[in-house]
């Protein structure tokens, strides 16, 4: 299976939450005849219920499964609204709706409500014991799964677990995108465009509805270039919104001639950005959570130092890694895939700019930047340090306009991790 039909299974099966409520049904639906059959041939009665207990009993558990189901997805609903207002849209797609514990939570509720049902559909004049059993100890474990998920939800909610969580995704989709580190042994198939023809011989628009480039299978499109011998051009990056009829592809040389519906089936396409392929959407994220921290409805700095901690830890990950792998080129550097990614500038650039815009007024914002810039500069190669020496200048003239009496000036001019922790 290629690469794009992975991803976008794998991206319908992490994003759906309805779906594993289906499965359980249909589970269940299979279970159903199984545990019948094999209770009328064992004839097992050790719980010796009657049919009238057996009924009351099975008719709670189905009520009480379906009264779960009703506020757990309630709750689900306020800490979406919650998460939104409080952190940002972005943290939706990327944790809760890919949260396991949830899913799994719902998908045994829906489950033993479905089986306690059939249980009951059987029981007017006989009991079946052990189906009986069964529906009872999945309600208890059901039962034990919403203590578990009260517990679970309040802990996820907080803001240090949220930004934690887009860190490690991103620490993830890092190492995936950036496979070098700089000291490491250059992969193979990654290499670096040095001269472009001028022309292409063919371009390809974006003939689709209008949407955000996903993903791309940069494998296949390599491998197809070369077979054809010539350069794909990739020529919106990973995490772009892409306009009808814009430029799709460059092509050049013999791969001018490949099948266009073939090279469009290489890219995925969806509403909004992902995780997968996107190294920037990660500090997007956590940058967002900053900035509606800093917002004067909400005011909350120790938030957006929070976030701050892990955009310090992405980009430390990021500035030890080789990033000019923006094509996968045969030996002779000639046919290939060549393909845009961000440059270090640009991780910076949007890591500081806008935290530093609506915190500047901030003296725990602009010591825990201050102690990012200088910290990456000490850990990371000379070459890393000229992006990260402008914001250091931007950030020292940010603090003199906003704090105009010396001993502010010189409160906000001292790196701190804590933000005001270390005051001098």
């Amino acid at each position: 299976m290629r690469f794009i039909r992975r991803y976008r299974l794998s991206s319908f099966l992490h994003s759906s939450i309805w779906l594993v409520p289906v499965l359980s049904m249909l589970l269940a639906l299979v279970l159903n005849p199984i545990l019948r059959e094999i209770d009328e041939a064992t004839g097992w009665a050790w719980l010796g219920f009657g049919p009238s207990g057996s009924r009351a009993l099975l008719g709670m558990i189905a009520a009480s499964m379906l009264s779960f189901l009703v506020f757990l997805f309630s709750a689900l609903l306020i800490a979406v609204q919650i998460a939104s207002a409080q952190l940002t849209p972005r943290v939706i797609a990327t944790t809760f709706l890919q949260d396991r514990p949830v899913k799994a939570t719902i998908g045994l509720m829906v489950l033993t409500y479905t089986l306690s049902i059939g249980a009951l559909s059987r029981s007017e004049e006989s009991v079946l014991q052990l189906y009986t059993l069964v529906c009872i100890l999945l309600s208890l474990t059901t039962i034990g799964m919403f203590l578990y998920m009260v517990d679970y939800a309040l802990k996820a909610m907080r803001p240090v677990s949220v930004v934690e969580r887009v860190a490690i995704s991103g620490h993830k989709v890092i190492h995936d995108i950036y496979p070098d580190a700089l000291n490491a042994k250059r992969d193979p198939w990654r290499s670096v465009v040095t001269t472009r023809p001028a022309a292409p011989d063919r371009t390809l628009v974006h003939a689709d509805t209008s949407a955000v480039l996903l993903a791309a299978d940069f494998r296949w499109l390599s491998e197809a270039a070369r077979a054809a011998e010539g350069l794909i051009e990739l020529v919106p990056r990973v995490g772009t919104f892409i306009a009808v009829d814009e430029p799709l592809f460059h092509l050049y040389g013999g791969a001018a001639d490949l099948d266009p519906g073939s090279l469009r089936s290489a890219l995925a396409f969806g509403r909004e950005r992902t995780l997968e392929q996107d190294p920037m959407f990660a500090f997007r994220i956590l940058v967002d959570i900053a900035a509606k921290a800093l917002s004067p409805a909400i005011n909350d700095p120790t938030t957006a130092v929070l976030a701050i901690d892990q955009i310090h830890r992405l980009l430390r990950t990021v500035g030890k890694r080789h990033l000019d792998t923006e094509a996968m080129l045969d030996e002779n550097g000639r046919f290939g895939v060549a393909f845009r990614t961000p440059d270090w500038e640009d991780y910076v650039t949007l890591s500081v700019s806008e935290i530093r815009q609506y915190g500047g007024t901030s003296v725990q914002v602009v010591r825990r930047l201050r102690a990012m810039l200088e910290n990456l500069k000490a850990s990371l190669p000379p070459d890393r340090w000229p992006p990260l020496e402008v914001q250091l200048q931007v950030l020292d003239r940010a603090v003199a306009r906003a704090f105009p009496d010396p001993e502010d000036q010189a409160l906000a001019g001292v790196a701190d991790y804590e933000g005001v922790g270390q005051v001098e």
